[in-house]
């Protein structure tokens, strides 16, 4: 995502590197470069003219701070303004009413309807519902109501439809009733795709507002679209006076474009992010992190909440205590790896380290042999995970029948395994080294 427009402003970045300081002809060169890198991701022509001129007065004159080179400080005044472009701040959620009311809308194959399982069960996850309902609204699409049915069955949330209904301003009507009557607290509708110049479909998104007056109103863009998503988004907003906005497929090929410009143009913040196929694949749209990963500074906020989400903290202070000692196993590899699969894929976890994203589309990185190691493992006695038994050539063998490997991969995995165990047991003063780092170097 997002790699040419990262590429050439890191590329503008550089050559700013070898100045001195900063002076209004490396700037004014320096913004030109900027001006059609984000053009050519298809950032809306008006946002890119607001950005330029930002960063232009902020930089020209800037008084340099000791220690931070002019690269350093022309980076950091382009961070900014990116996430002011984009909202500064991370959206919340408005879930008042009983139940709340959110209503998701958008162009047709957007993923209105799988975002609308993803929100129901990330809101879920998070506490922030109980006895979620989903509403099945979309009459247009062929089979979207069994879709939404099963999409709510795999995350335990009922969706409530009526047979051979045509008319969704009813089917949103009865909803709600259901809705209130079954102490749920929250709907969340999914409503057929449209576009904006269809006016009798416009129309009846009105009606479907009125009967339901939503706290909020979600408009699902594709980000991959461009400028296309952002002008729809406006169209729409005319029409139903949007409240936010869902940009999805950000793990695909997007330019960039749709992410800085739709809340500029829109007035209505992004909240969430798609980010995958996945039920769980959805985040809080931070502009923080949009801009970090635009230039190129990987996506280290939201690599921490997934681990804060998904690492027990007194077990990573167990391991710790191995890995000083060197007393780690195959068991605590074994953990490690299952625990690294539920925050998602290892490509996409490297790929939000700073510096990350560049080495990975280099190197032709397969996740398959990092999974490999699993099955090895998972082949092994619990004696063997423990290293209680030696893994002698017979066991080895078994081994490899077990996890469909070859021994080889048997023999690598252990000649590795001792490689760092040896490490760790030979790492001279440990205490002194965290010295020299400054500070712990398990932290």
């Amino acid at each position: 995502m997002l790699g040419a427009l990262t590429t050439k402003l890191q590329g503008v970045f550089s050559k700013l590197a070898g100045n001195k300081r900063l002076t209004e002809d490396n700037i004014s060169e320096a913004m030109n470069e900027v001006r059609m890198a984000l053009l050519e991701a298809d950032v809306n022509y008006g946002v890119t003219k607001t950005l330029i001129k930002r960063v232009k007065d902020k930089a020209v004159g800037e008084q340099l701070i000791k220690s931070v080179t002019p690269n350093q400080q022309f980076i950091k005044i382009v961070h900014d303004e990116l996430m002011a472009l984009m909202g500064g701040q991370e959206a919340g959620l408005n879930l008042d009413g009983n139940p709340a009311v959110l209503m998701v809308c958008g162009l047709q194959g957007a993923g209105k309807t799988t975002h609308c399982a993803k929100l129901a069960k990330y809101l879920k996850k998070k506490g922030l519902c109980k006895n979620p309902m989903l509403a099945a609204c979309d009459l247009q699409r062929p089979a979207a109501i069994e879709q939404l049915k099963t999409l709510g069955q795999q995350i335990g949330v009922p969706v409530f439809s009526i047979p051979n209904e045509k008319d969704p301003v009813k089917v949103a009507k009865e909803a709600l009733k259901q809705a209130r009557d079954g102490g749920h607290d929250l709907l969340i509708v999914d409503t057929a795709g449209r576009l904006h110049i269809d006016d009798d479909l416009m129309s009846q998104l009105e009606k479907i507002k009125g009967v339901l007056n939503p706290s909020e109103i979600l408009f699902v863009a594709n980000a991959t679209t461009g400028q296309d998503a952002v002008n729809v988004a406006t169209e729409f907003n005319k029409r139903i006076a949007l409240t936010g906005t869902i940009l999805t497929m950000l793990d695909g090929n997007t330019r960039g474009g749709a992410a800085i410009s739709i809340r500029e143009v829109t007035g209505k913040p992004l909240k969430f992010e798609g980010i995958g196929e996945k039920l769980d694949d959805i985040q809080v749209f931070s502009p923080n992190s949009m801009a970090d990963r635009i230039l190129g500074m990987g996506d280290t906020i939201n690599l921490v909440k997934k681990a804060q989400e998904h690492i027990n903290e007194d077990d990573a202070k167990k391991l710790e205590q191995k890995i000083r000692s060197a007393t780690f196993t195959y068991e605590d590899y074994l953990k490690q790896i299952q625990m690294v699969k539920k925050m998602g894929s290892i490509k996409s976890l490297l790929g939000m380290l700073p510096g990350a994203g560049n080495m990975l589309s280099a190197m032709d990185f397969d996740e398959k042999e990092f999974f490999k190691v699993e099955a090895i493992i998972l082949s092994m006695t619990v004696d063997e995970r423990s290293e209680d038994a030696e893994l002698v050539t017979s066991r080895r063998k078994r081994i490899a029948t077990g996890s469909g490997t070859k021994i080889e991969d048997i023999n690598k995995l252990v000649k590795s395994f001792k490689q760092a165990k040896q490490f760790f047991k030979n790492m001279p003063n440990m205490k002194q080294l965290e010295k020299m780092m400054g500070g712990s170097l398990w932290r």
